[in-house]
């Protein structure tokens, strides 16, 4: 699959104390990333150590499940469902729960980190991407983790963690599946709302009309 899309995102401004915002009217692009920028990620994470173990399940979740950062780290073990392949999602945007798929080849990265957690005195109700003493992880420090592994893997885009989830939709569509299924996955509460989000980031149609141009130079 061949990708090399950078549409825009706009984010939302951040704010300084005087009620300034920072970055008001600034865009940034919504970078998908290939499924080796996403290996190259992961080869940075220990396949051995607790931090990198953590890692690696982290990033393989918000990559082939497209949750946001905010219903990954707010995860239970108890949520995976590995024998049919879900993930419940107790505390959606605008607390709404749905289930999410989860494919087979993304389990054994979780399950090894699973395992490794098991191994941990955590108290009950630890999150499951957890500290070793079972607190939860900060979304920033997520974020400053991931521009880390980009440098050290040398991928020159913004690699940060809504991007596995304009990742997990382009892919989606790409391979063609329905509108509703991606919106479901998505957590989006309106069809128009995925519709939107798609036209930016997986113009499918302009994509494939455009590769099936034909040029002899």
């Amino acid at each position: 699959m061949s990708y090399g899309v950078s549409m825009v995102d706009v984010i939302r401004p951040t704010y300084r104390r005087s009620g300034t915002p920072v970055n008001k009217g600034k865009t940034y692009p919504a970078e998908i990333l290939t499924p080796d920028e996403v290996r190259a990620l992961a080869v940075q994470c220990s396949k051995t150590t607790f931090y990198g173990i953590r890692r690696r399940a982290l990033i393989v979740m918000l990559y082939r499940t497209g949750l946001r950062i905010s219903e990954a780290l707010a995860l239970c073990p108890k949520d995976l469902n590995f024998e049919v392949g879900a993930i419940a999602v107790l505390h959606g945007k605008g607390n709404r729960q749905r289930t999410v798929g989860i494919d087979p080849g993304a389990n054994p990265h979780i399950e090894k980190w699973l395992e490794r957690r098991e191994t941990l005195d955590l108290p009950a109700g630890a999150p499951l991407f957890c500290t070793v003493k079972g607190m939860p992880l900060a979304a920033t420090s997520v974020n400053r983790l991931l521009r880390r592994l980009a440098q050290s893997a040398r991928i020159a885009k913004r690699v940060h963690p809504h991007g596995f989830r304009h990742t997990h939709a382009y892919e989606l569509m790409m391979e063609g599946v329905p509108m509703p299924i991606i919106q479901q996955q998505l957590g989006h509460a309106s069809l128009a709302t995925t519709d939107r989000y798609l036209a930016h980031i997986a113009p499918k149609q302009v994509i494939e009309t455009m590769s099936n141009r034909e040029w002899s130079p």
